[in-house]
């Protein structure tokens, strides 16, 4: 694992989570649990307007929270609409010590590693249903509020979990705008954290 992010995995197994908020996540901590005790894939599509900034952070920390605690899933996400992913959160990761390339200029694939044997995340604004994504037996992660409210069906999914965030667009072009972009992705990787440490 890379050095910055091994740094910051050590802050994130420090970090408190209330207990209101570890009610929320106890939903998806017993779907991760309930599918493997059966033997069966864990498949998570973490699910937001724009597939931009919230799901993506969610797709990669469950991902690196998952690796650290050797636990198999198929990590995803995607969006009610196309966008791209958003470019300050591609440098909050980077920030984080992600190593990042890209290629494209309208919507750009970015492949985001976080150690130098595990294969690359490719990364990219989707549609939930895009076929990147699973098409059947997955849990749709509901990042958003605005998604959450306005995609009330979500094809193939068979578990349905709110786990929503505050969007960090909102400090864009702001002296806020960094800090509240590496907060959001803190604070999505400490609940990905907790939630697969609880995985036995």
């Amino acid at each position: 694992m890379y050095h910055t992010v091994e740094q910051v995995i050590s802050k994130i197994k420090e970090a408190t989570i209330s207990n209101e908020r570890k009610t929320d996540l106890q939903v998806l901590i017993d779907y991760v649990q309930n599918k493997k005790v059966s033997n069966q894939e864990i498949l998570l599509n973490f699910i937001c307007t724009h597939n931009s900034r919230r799901s993506q952070f969610s797709q990669i920390w469950a991902y690196v929270a998952a690796s650290y605690y050797n636990i198999s899933i198929g990590s995803y996400s995607g969006g009610v609409e196309i966008t791209a992913f958003n470019e300050r959160a591609v440098a909050s990761l980077e920030r984080f010590g992600f190593k990042i390339s890209s290629e494209g200029v309208t919507n750009p694939i970015y492949n985001v590693s976080f150690d130098s044997e595990t294969k690359p995340l490719e990364m990219f604004s989707k549609l939930y249903d895009d076929e990147a994504n699973p098409k059947e037996n997955f849990a749709a992660v509901m990042t958003c509020a605005h998604a959450d409210e306005n995609c009330p069906f979500v094809a193939g999914c068979d578990k349905r979990i709110p786990v929503r965030y505050n969007d960090p667009k909102e400090f864009d072009d702001t002296p806020l705008e960094k800090s509240m972009y590496d907060y959001r992705s803190y604070e999505i990787a400490c609940e990905m954290f907790y939630v697969f440490s609880k995985i036995k």
